[in-house]
């Protein structure tokens, strides 16, 4: 496996607590977001990525700011949050690289996208700690995962030649035609077999989605070795997602991205109401992962 280098472990470093787990709020969605914030299409159109902005900095003032970590995005959050300082000085930044949605090839393949000019130096001219990289595979559709993985060893490159660190993320995907009950029998394999190819081409630090049980996740465990993993909360609701934490934690994952588990119930175009909610509801369930993490102590990766 390729470790890490000096500077990529120092932002590693960042994005952990003090125990040296992962702990990063997730708020890097934009159209995600939208259907949060209205249920209609033609309203959803209307939410402006300034719009978005204003959520996305209430997410980093009220709840981020109790967290070692932020993951945003390039369009509506970086580098507002940085500007107008709503984004604390001690909390470590990652930007997001993919674009929102997806194309899809002939036999329904889901084919990731980048936001055009956003690569490791423009990360780190954000006043990005770090990147992160999302692609979608479907790692038993091998001929469908070429532009996929190409993109991944390209930014693996560029960020290893510039010294940043990067988290890459892989999402996975049924197929056209295929059953709800085919493709939840195929995800724990699916989720092993897409962690073998982002750690085959150069990933140093892993965000994938859950994958399972305690057995598949001891198994992404030994596949990864000294590569930490961080698992995603994927929208489930916070009660789901601390049952999937304390399962990855005490098989061997070394901390969490979280997102919407978080806040998904907590953001709306009120910022009043926002604000409310962040503090009420969105923190106590930080608090809850958290005190997971401090059970679960993790040494740092090492260096190459």
């Amino acid at each position: 496996m390729t470790r890490m280098t000096a500077a990529e472990l120092r932002g590693y470093q960042q994005i952990c607590g003090k125990n040296g787990a992962i702990m990063v709020i997730a708020c890097d969605q934009r159209g995600g977001i939208r259907k949060l914030l209205a249920s209609d299409p033609e309203a959803q159109k209307k939410i402006t990525d300034a719009m978005l902005g204003d959520v996305k900095s209430d997410v980093v003032r009220y709840l981020a700011a109790e967290a070692p970590s932020v993951l945003l995005d390039p369009i509506c959050a970086v580098p507002r949050v940085v500007e107008e300082a709503s984004l604390a000085r001690d909390v470590a930044l990652l930007i997001g690289l993919d674009a929102s949605g997806y194309d899809t090839d002939a036999q329904g393949h889901y084919l990731s996208k980048l936001v055009p000019g956003v690569d490791a130096r423009r990360v780190r001219a954000l006043g990005g700690t770090g990147g992160k990289l999302m692609v979608y595979l479907r790692s038993d559709e091998m001929t469908g995962n070429a532009h996929n993985i190409e993109i991944i060893k390209r930014c693996v490159a560029d960020f290893a030649a510039e010294d940043v660190l990067l988290v890459v993320e892989f999402l996975t995907y049924p197929m056209p035609g295929e059953s709800p009950e085919a493709y939840r029998e195929k995800f724990p394999a699916l989720i092993e077999g897409g962690s073998r190819i982002c750690l085959e081409h150069g990933a140093k630090v892993l965000k994938i989605p859950y994958p399972g049980s305690v057995e598949a996740s001891a198994r992404i465990t030994k596949l990864a070795g000294t590569v930490p993993w961080s698992v995603l909360s994927a929208g489930v609701d916070h009660a789901t997602f601390m049952g999937q934490v304390e399962i990855a934690m005490d098989n061997g994952a070394s901390g969490v991205i979280a997102g919407r588990s978080l806040w998904k119930d907590c953001v709306s175009l009120d910022r009043a109401k926002t604000r409310e909610l962040l503090v009420a509801r969105a923190l106590p369930r930080l608090r809850e992962i958290q005190a997971v993490l401090a059970r679960h102590p993790r040494r740092l990766a090492q260096l190459a």
